[in-house]
This record gives structure tokens, C-alpha cells and sequence, in this order.
């Protein structure tokens, strides 16, 4: 039943609301909706933790503490977006960037595209997971290119061909993985399943599944926003609205991770090797340096935070193809961290936006004399980013870097110097923002206090003390993705 109303609110809320999506009190119903699916998550997560793994659905979804985790950080970041687009999308519709159509269109592909995310990280079947991120993806399509420009087009464009293109391989991959369980299971979609999987993954052909990962980490891995395969994200970011650059950098992102983190237990069961995690740290640690300096050179505040975001998913694998206890608890506590720290400072970056009418970091100063907690929200949400303490950026980093002195010192100075030119650059990028004259063309707009407020308390909290329950949740996850 918690399952059924977790998915079914915003699938049903996605149909109403392409209705009803440009009234007056259509935000307030968008939000009332999240707020039912984060509701129901806590319900699932509490279920889960008092009783551990559950089956239903006839064996079509499968709720672990890994996957549980992340949905529920999925629908409370889905809800504290939907309360900051209110505020920002009717400013958008008041200078007239979007219609009366682009608004149902905007609040129903906003639930469709939650309904997505959370169908992917519940279901048990490795198929649907692979459908479920191609709905993600067609629905985050469609928002990147609302505003109808040349530009917010192309990005879409080019967001469509390479994330199609990525997903199938995932397809390919998919494909190779039944191969290999059909030998065990027969035909039928027994095979498909994870709970299945994960039992015989020693019994499955180690080759097949060494060159299915290969597929997925393409496939995968151009989701997650992956060096070399990342082309896609800064435009996508910085062309549509910034509450869809806040989910795609703070969701989406990690829902891809997950995928390519459950293959990645299958390919080291069957494979009895830490290839798939050589493979994993090698793309990390790729997507760290190239977007480290790539932030250098930016010029549009969005595309900045954009491959700031291919940095710290860059982090992310590299900590779980590392590998060990250690290491995966950091990439959990990291997952969570950066999903809030980076919906901050989107929310931020947009009404920033929309004060100066603009972009461009070079036309955007004062912000804290003109709007204090748009300024502060910004600097401490780069402060936190940049893995400063006493933030949660800062532990999960630490505690990955700690792993990798004890098994991988070989990578460290890539690592840091990756860390070091991020921190750098962010730096010299914002502070000119954040300080200085407000300039005379500086407009007043109505902030969305509290998710910013709320975001960044939650961060700083997770920086100092990770409190009980939230930590023996991670140590289960870690003891289901290490064997």
C-alpha cells in the first residue's frame, strides 16, 4: 500500500496536472503532492528499518536500505523544489519567459519526471529500472527545452541524442546480463531480477558479465554525467529552469549512480576481481580533473555549477569503485550531502538570476547587500561544496580520501589536486558575486526562504554529527554493496 501511493501520487498528480497545471494554486498542489510522496517515503523507510528488505508487488519491487535511502532523499529534495518553484516560476511567468501551456506542461512533467526516478530505484527488475530512466529521461527533455530559445532547444537537443544514445547501451547491457542468467533461471523475467541476481551472481559467466558492464558503464555512466560522456549536462543546466537544474544535479544524477553501483555487485560476484571498480575509479577520478579545471573557464553561473556537479559524481564513483567499508559509506554520506548542498545553490543561483536578469557571472554582484540570503546562501553553499568544515562535503570527502591513503595512494595527488583546483576556482569565481557595489539594474524578487534555510542547516548538521538511526542505515547499505 506505501508503495502504491509513493509511485501513484505523482503519477496521478503528473495526469491532473496537465490539466489544471496554470491555475493559481496549481504550485500549492504540486507541492502538497511531493509533500504526500515524502510522507509515504518516511513511512517505506521506517518499514524498512524496523524489518529490513521487503518483496512485493509479486516480486516486482524491492526495497533494500540502499535503494530506501535514496528515495527518500529523492522525494524530500523533489518537495523542497517544488516549494522553491513556486516562488520562481511565477516570476518567470510574470516576464513572460513562460505561458498559460508551458506552466501545466512544467508541473506535470515535474511529477512525471519524480515518478521516474522513484519507479527506477524501487523496482526489482532490471528491465523496468532501464525503461523507467528513459521516462527520466524524456520527461527532463521536455523541461530543459520550456522556454522555447534557440539555445534552451539545442540543449535539449543535444541532451536527447547523447542520453539516448547512452541508455542504449545500458539496453545492450541489459540484454548481455539476461544472457548470462537465462542459463541459470530459464526463460521468463526471473532472470531480471535483482533478488535473483544477487543470490547466484557467482554462478554467472564471468565474461558476459565483464563486457556487460562495459555497456552499462557507458550507458550508466553518460547519466551520472561521466568524463567523457558529460557533454550533455552543462547545457542541459544551464538552458532550462534552474528547479530542473537543481533535480537533474541533485537526483538524477545519483539514481544513475545507483544503477551502475547494483551492476557493479554483480560484475564483482561473478567476476570474483575488482575490475568493474578499476574501471569506475578510472572514470571517476577522470570526470574530478576535467571538470576541476573546466570551472576555470566558465563564464554562465549555471554551467559552472553544472561541472561542479560532474566533479563531486566524479567523487562518488570513485569511492564506490574503490571499494571496502570505508569507502562506501563516504559515497553514501556524499550522495546525500552533495544533493542538498547543490539544490542550494541552485535555488540561490536562480533568484541571483532573476535579480540581474542574467547568467553571466560577469553582470552579477552585491548579492548580499541586495538580497542577504540569496548573498549568504550562495557563499556558504560554495563553502560547503568546496568541502570546507564543518560541512558534510567535507566528512564524506574525508572519510573517501582516508580509504584511499589506506588502499589506492597512487591516486591521492590526482585526487587532491583535483579537490584543490575546484576549490580555487569556485572561489575566485563567486566572491566578486557575493560582494561588492549592488549595481542600480539589481531587481527585488520574493525568496524562497525556507528550502535554502533548511538545506543548508541539514548539511551542517551532517558535517558535525551523524546521528544514529541515519548511520546504522549506511553501515546496512555498506554491508550490502561490499562482500
Amino acid at each position: 500500500m506505501i508503495l502504491l501511493i509513493l509511485l501513484g501520487v505523482n503519477l496521478a498528480a503528473a495526469v491532473l496536472l496537465a490539466f489544471i497545471g496554470d491555475r493559481k494554486r496549481a504550485p500549492e498542489f504540486n507541492i502538497a503532492c511531493s509533500a504526500a510522496t515524502f510522507a509515504a517515503s518516511v513511512f517505506l523507510a521506517l518499514s524498512v528499518y524496523e524489518t529490513g528488505p521487503i518483496i512485493s508487488g509479486n516480486g516486482f519491487f524491492f526495497v533494500d536500505a540502499f535503494n530506501v535511502y535514496l528515495a527518500v532523499l529523492t522525494a524530500f529534495v523533489s518537495m523542497t523544489t517544488a516549494i522553491f518553484s513556486r516562488r520562481y516560476m511565477r516570476v518567470e511567468r510574470s516576464r513572460g519567459k513562460v505561458g498559460h501551456k508551458g506552466m501545466r506542461f512544467y508541473h506535470a512533467m515535474y511529477q512525471l519526471f519524480i515518478f521516474a526516478m522513484l519507479l527506477a530505484l524501487l523496482t526489482n527488475n532490471v528491465g523496468v529500472l532501464w525503461i523507467a530512466m528513459e521516462l527520466a529521461t524524456l520527461a527532463t527533455v521536455l523541461l530543459v527545452s520550456l522556454y522555447r530559445t534557440p539555445a534552451a532547444v539545442e540543449a535539449a537537443w543535444k541532451y536527447f541524442i547523447l542520453c539516448g544514445v547512452g541508455i542504449a547501451q545500458a539496453l545492450f547491457g541489459t540484454v548481455l546480463l539476461y544472457f548470462a542468467a537465462e542459463r541459470i533461471f530459464g526463460e521468463g523475467s526471473r532472470g531480471l531480477l535483482w533478488t535473483n541476481l544477487s543470490v547466484v551472481a557467482d554462478k554467472l559467466d564471468p565474461t558476459v558479465l565483464s563486457l556487460a558492464f562495459m555497456f552499462f558503464m557507458v550507458g550508466y555512466g553518460t547519466k551520472v554525467g561521466l568524463v567523457p560522456l558529460h557533454n550533455w549536462l552543462p547545457d542541459a543546466h544551464s538552458e532550462g529552469p534552474t528547479p530542473i537544474s537543481a533535480v537533474l544535479s541533485g537526483l538524477l544524477l545519483n539514481v544513475a549512480l545507483y544503477a551502475l553501483i547494483r551492476c557493479k555487485v554483480l560484475v564483482d560476484g561473478a567476476t570474483h576481481s575488482h575490475k568493474a571498480g578499476y574501471i569506475m575509479m578510472v572514470f571517476g577520478l577522470l570526470s574530478i580533473l576535467v571538470a576541476a579545471f573546466s570551472l576555470l573557464r566558465q563564464k554562465d553561473i549555471k554551467r559552472m555549477f553544472a561541472y561542479s556537479s560532474i566533479e563531486h559524481m566524479g567523487i562518488a564513483t570513485f569511492a564506490f569503485g574503490l571499494g571496502g567499508p570505508l569507502a562506501t559509506f563516504g559515497g553514501l554520506l556524499h550522495m546525500l550531502v552533495h544533493s542538498l548542498t547543490k539544490t542550494t545553490i541552485f535555488f540561490t543561483v536562480g533568484h541571483a538570476s532573476q535579480m540581474h536578469s542574467t547568467q553571466e557571472m560577469s553582470s552579477i554582484e552585491g548579492l548580499i547587500k541586495g538580497n542577504p540570503l540569496v548573498g549568504w546562501g550562495l557563499m556558504l553553499g560554495v563553502v560547503a561544496i568546496a568541502g570546507m568544515p564543518p560541512f558534510g562535503v567535507f566528512t564524506s570527502e574525508f572519510l573517501i580520501l582516508t580509504a584511499s591513503i589506506k588502499n589506492a595512494p597512487f591516486f591521492i595527488p590526482f585526487f587532491l589536486l583535483g579537490i584543490a583546483v575546484a576549490f580555487a576556482a569556485l572561489f575566485r569565481k563567486v566572491m566578486p558575486m557575493v560582494f561588492g557595489r549592488v549595481p542600480n539594474n539589481q531587481k527585488p524578487i520574493r525568496v524562497a526562504s525556507v528550502p535554502v534555510i533548511v538545506h543548508m542547516a541539514l548539511v551542517l548538521v551532517l558535517g558535525i554529527y551523524l546521528p544514529t538511526f541515519l548511520s546504522q542505515w549506511f553501515h546496512t547499505a555498506v554491508e550490502l554493496l561490499v562482500r
